[in-house]
């Protein structure tokens, strides 16, 4: 900060010299039209070339060095901005990982809660062709109908209880079909708003 006020106040004392020298260069023209000398015209017409000259030198190195200070900042804030754009690039790329790594891990659940329920649907659809069978048996075996009606009882308990466990996993199934479907949207919203 200390040298960016140092060379504020030398640019300004370039400018006020340069001014001086255009208002010194006025002064002896005007002096030597008072005077009427041709001769001192002259010299004053030359004196007056050469310090606005001068002038124009100085307010021209300050007008570069001007330039250069603003390349420099320009040139200082592009670094800047390229290393927050890194940074933020690698965050989202950590993010995005982060995200596909979830995304893989709820589908692994969602592929074993969709294998569960197509077993217990089998065993559902296997518990209700013996639980048919038995009715059968039952209707042409009276003299078993004991022994039928007690496997009757556990084929329905568990025809009831496979029907139970299907219900949860297809409850289970649909929350998980929804959270995909909810992270998935976020995920496309993310990715527009990145682009």
């Amino acid at each position: 900060m200390a040298s960016t006020t140092a060379r504020r106040r030398q640019r300004s004392t370039r400018v006020v010299v340069a001014v001086g020298l255009l208002a010194l260069a006025a002064v002896v023209v005007a002096a030597s039209f008072a005077t009427g000398s041709l001769v001192l015209r002259g010299l004053a017409a030359v004196t007056g070339l050469v310090l606005g000259a001068a002038a124009t030198r100085i307010t021209h190195s300050e007008l570069v060095q001007t330039r250069r200070d603003w390349a420099s900042d320009r040139a200082e804030q592009a670094r800047a901005y390229q290393v927050l754009d890194q940074r933020r690039t690698s965050e989202h790329l950590a993010y995005v990982e982060e995200t596909a790594a979830e995304a893989r891990r709820r589908e692994e659940a969602l592929r074993e809660v969709e294998s569960a329920l197509v077993r217990a649907e089998r065993k559902a659809a296997e518990a209700t062709r013996k639980f048919s069978a038995e009715a059968r048996r039952a209707e042409l075996a009276e003299d078993e109908s004991l022994r039928l009606g007690r496997q009757l009882e556990e084929s329905e308990q568990r025809a009831a209880e496979a029907i139970v466990h299907l219900a949860e996993l297809e409850q289970e199934a649909d929350v998980l079909r929804a959270e995909l479907a909810a992270w998935q949207s976020l995920r496309a919203e993310q990715a527009r708003q990145h682009a």
